[in-house]
């Protein structure tokens, strides 16, 4: 048996195209061994029926109980350490844990929670955006991407603004793997636990309008969520739900930018914002690969049978550039239609903070188009860096110029 290929995500340039390699792996069979460095051999599903089978696969674990000794001890010889503990939330769980956890949090955050932030939502894009509008050129992760969405949820949260900075800076090394900076990371974890236990103790005594009082306050027959489940959700709002829109709104941003004609379309008809960011999601969407599962017995994948005690990871960049389902996959469309892409996950794990995502990924872009009317590239395409990682697809800067304008909108 040949050698597993190495899995390389750390590369620079593989992160800049990983299309081409999924491409291989999808045309040669539904499941692959390969070597991920750090991490060991795991499987890559990368079709896109075989992901949706595994993204909804019961028999595949989800549980930091179930992560095997082989991707543990891989870990640890990387100079790593056993991060699946420090995230023990209702994205690492598995049912009966799961389905009481996301009944809980759903009573909370509702439809409804995140429809009624749209007007706010737009007052801070437009604040974010006056600081630059005057300027000709920004980095528009910088200025828009990334603090859009921590800022709206800091304030679902009820976390002074005060505190932000710090925020920031914790769930930058949360989710980074740079390993300059893995020796920040249980640091980082430990101040945020603390910061988290702190303010849901607080919300006890004084309430307000918050997600966070609310998830505090959830009940339904008799059950509610404890105070550490409360932080384990606040975490994965941070980390999930804040790192996905910074991704969402930059990788938009450059594929409309890289696709004039499709810019041109939406500046024309901004009725199709809500495809265009569907378009966005299936093109370059913010997650590489939905996050790691685990087999507990042998599980079948198409026509490969992946033993017990194995990792596993559904691309779903793959999956979402798959001809036998998207025409084209490969082009940018804004007017696609049956865009059923997987960009959020598939089953009980399909992504809760899915609306909220949305909600921010049309404010953004379409701000964008209003504000800065000849927005365009400030470096070459082939030129932008990308976050290196297993999980999150992002660029680290997106350089932008454009013809100064009005701070009024």
């Amino acid at each position: 048996m040949n050698d597993p290929v190495t899995f390389d995500v750390t590369n620079p340039l593989f992160k800049a195209n990983p299309h081409d390699f999924y491409t291989r792996l999808r045309e040669s069979g539904p499941a692959h061994l390969v070597h991920l460095p750090g991490y060991g051999d795991i499987w890559l599903v990368t079709g896109y029926a075989d992901a949706r089978a595994a993204l909804a696969d019961p028999d595949l674990s989800k549980a930091p109980a179930n992560v095997p000794a082989s991707l543990r001890k891989s870990m640890m010889e990387a100079g790593g350490q056993d991060n699946f503990q420090l995230m023990a939330h209702m994205l690492n769980s598995d049912p009966p844990d799961h389905t009481r956890l996301r009944k809980l949090v759903v009573r909370a955050f509702t439809a409804r929670r995140v429809r009624e932030l749209r007007p706010r939502i737009q007052e801070i894009t437009d604040a974010l955006l006056d600081e630059v509008v005057e300027k000709g050129s920004a980095d528009l992760i910088d200025a828009l991407a990334f603090p859009l969405p921590i800022t709206v949820i800091c304030e679902l949260l009820g976390v002074p603004v005060s505190d932000r900075d710090d925020f920031r800076r914790w769930t930058s090394i949360l989710v980074s793997e740079d390993e300059e900076l893995l020796p920040q990371l249980q640091d980082s974890f430990e101040q945020l636990n603390a910061y988290m236990s702190d303010l849901v103790r607080r919300k006890h005594t004084e309430p307000d309008d918050g997600l966070l009082s609310a998830l505090v306050a959830v009940a339904e027959d008799g059950d509610s969520l404890s105070d550490d489940e409360v932080v384990w959700m606040a975490f994965l709002l941070l980390v999930a739900g804040h790192e996905t829109t910074v991704n969402l709104i930059g990788n938009g941003a450059l594929a409309l930018m890289s696709n004039p004609d499709q810019l041109a379309k939406l500046r024309a008809d901004e009725s199709l914002l809500p495809a265009a960011v569907e378009e966005m999601l299936r093109y370059d969407g913010p997650v590489e690969t939905a996050t790691w599962r685990f087999t507990t017995s042998p599980v079948t994948i198409g026509n490969v049978v992946i033993p017990a005690d194995q990792s596993l990871l559904v691309v779903l960049a793959s999956a979402n550039r798959d001809p036998s389902r998207f025409a084209d996959p490969g082009g940018f469309d804004i007017s696609r239609e049956d865009n059923q892409h997987v960009a959020f996950g598939h089953g009980i794990h399909y992504c809760l903070g899915a609306p909220l995502a949305r909600l921010e990924g049309q404010i953004a872009i379409s701000s964008l188009l209003r504000r800065l009317p000849d927005l365009e590239l400030d470096v070459a395409g082939e030129d932008l860096a990308w976050r290196l990682g297993v999980v999150m697809r992002g660029l680290q800067n997106l350089p932008v110029r454009f013809t100064p304008g009005s701070r009024s909108h």
